[in-house]
């Protein structure tokens, strides 16, 4: 839960004019089902990013959240290839892998009252009774529920453990304890080649939680490949794409879901140019795909084309009124409130308004909004800890509070543990501050980052391991620091000169 605050009055009414174009970091949401790839092939569903629950043998983070919104808008038409009532199939002219199909098992004929009362029980959040029903059970679909139920106690076990430990070192050392279990046993399953796509998708998953990101993309496109219409094992791969590089050295086969990923991937990497480019391409094929034109729209918000932008969203609303998914790029945040009070991004998107208007204790209302409806998104405990520093509240405390949330909740940006090495650092919890700084170093020399925040790392931790008598690795530190020009490199400097004469 976010930390308390004192009772605050209800935030002030916006205006229309107040919410235009809010600074917004989108994460995309998957696209509705596309025209079908093959003549009598069934139409692919795309699953929704944010669900976990299951329906059949999937989660329903893997199914389909509605069918294609209807043409006729203008810029529709603009991108048209065609005549108005053709259909198209994926990139005409380029050639395709065929889609596969796996084949179902026998979960509706050995063992279906069990694998139905299990699924109830996830539907009703009792995982482990899940696991515990579906134990011996050999069929595809009760291997992936039972693991995928295990998995999710643990990260549910993991989220209590974070908010009970005391101490931030404690809290940062919070783990799934399922990890080690399903990583033997699905990784036995894969040797032995008795391991479908959604189990590959899993284990990709937990590789990535145990920190082997290089083998969970090699799993995960092992997934995407057997089975392409997965989204959710998409986003997953586009996580660990944090580098162009590691994108276009993917082996991923020419399936048309590859463009869809390729276009998302490009977006997140900020590579705008690739990504209109892209997308257009494939709304030249999709025509009456809403997702694939709110993309675009997102792609021109990035690039600060506004005018454009605004107007593919309002035809967005005239096609779909009651649209949500996108909605927060849009100015119309209060809107989309209305209409689901329950979706976390519209309220993240007015607590940013909220502080740029400089009102932050109505920002952080609604900042802890969006993280109780969605408390594994990193960007939102950041943006509260944000405003808790701020020279206006200045609530050091529970600052720290929402970053360590952050930091456990896979902070991309690496925001969270510089953070937390500076506060601490300020509040003179110097063992704290080195804790983190050497986990920031760490992350960063992963992700082949040098800036002034690596600098600033080395020379506190140089300083430190001095102060308490580590001398040889405040020596190391300091031989670092003389890569780099800047006052940084005369203080290590005089820091190792004291060393010596110690």
């Amino acid at each position: 839960m976010p930390p308390n605050l004192s009772p605050t009055p209800p935030p002030p009414p916006l205006s229309r004019a107040a919410t235009a174009y809010p600074s917004f970091k989108k994460k995309t949401c998957a696209p509705p089902a596309p025209i079908c790839s093959k003549v009598g092939e069934a139409t692919p569903n795309l699953p929704d990013q944010t669900n976990g629950f299951l329906q059949g043998s999937l989660p329903r983070r893997a199914l389909s959240r509605r069918p294609p919104a209807r043409g006729g808008s203008s810029f529709r038409r603009r991108l048209r290839p065609g005549a108005a009532g053709e259909a198209g199939t994926p990139l005409g002219g380029v050639s395709y892998v065929s889609t596969p199909i796996p084949d179902d098992d026998d979960a509706f004929d050995v063992g279906a009252d069990r694998y139905l009362l299990a699924k109830a029980y996830f539907d009703c959040r009792e995982y482990r009774r899940t696991a515990h029903v579906l134990r011996g059970q050999i069929g595809r679909k009760a291997v992936f529920l039972r693991c995928y139920a295990l998995y999710t106690a643990g990260e549910k076990r993991k989220e209590e453990e974070t908010v009970e430990l005391e101490g931030s070192l404690g809290k940062s050392n919070a783990v799934n304890q399922e990890l080690v279990a399903l990583e033997r046993e699905l990784a036995t399953h894969r040797r032995t080649g008795a391991i479908d796509s959604f189990c590959l998708y899993l284990y990709g998953i937990v590789l990535r939680d145990k920190g082997s990101e290089a083998l969970a993309r090699t799993v995960l496109v092992e997934s995407v490949n057997s089975y392409p219409w997965n989204w959710s094992a998409w986003l997953e791969l586009q996580s660990l794409c944090t580098s162009s590089d590691i994108l276009n050295n993917l082996n991923l086969k020419n399936h048309w879901m590859k463009d869809f990923f390729l276009a998302s991937a490009h977006l997140e990497l900020k590579m705008h140019e690739e990504a209109l480019k892209r997308y257009e391409r494939l709304m030249g094929v999709f025509r009456c795909s809403d997702y694939i034109q709110a993309q675009i729209a997102t792609v021109q918000y990035s690039m600060r084309d506004l005018d454009e932008a605004d107007m593919i969203f309002e035809e967005l609303l005239r096609t779909d009124p009651f649209r949500v998914d996108s909605m927060d790029v849009y100015s119309n945040l209060l809107r989309a409130v209305d209409i689901n009070p329950r979706d976390y991004r519209a309220w993240y998107g007015l607590g940013q308004i909220y502080e740029m208007m400089g009102m932050l204790f109505y920002a952080v209302y609604y900042f802890r909004k969006s993280s109780y409806l969605q408390p594994n998104d990193a960007r939102l405990w950041n943006a509260m800890a944000q405003c808790y520093e701020s020279d206006q509240l200045q609530m050091i405390e529970e600052a720290i509070k929402c970053y360590e949330r952050s930091a456990n909740n896979n902070d991309t940006e690496g925001i969270a543990l510089h953070q937390l090495a500076k506060l601490h650092g300020m509040l003179g919890q110097s063992e704290e501050a080195a804790f983190y700084y050497k986990k920031d170093l760490e992350r960063m020399e992963v992700e082949e980052r040098q800036g002034q925040n690596f600098v600033e790392a080395l020379l506190f931790l140089a300083k430190h391991c001095k102060s308490i008598g580590r001398f040889e690795e405040a020596e190391h530190y300091c031989t670092r620091l003389l890569d780099y020009t800047g006052p940084e490199r005369e203080t290590a400097k005089s820091i190792l000169q004291g060393l010596k004469r110690a």
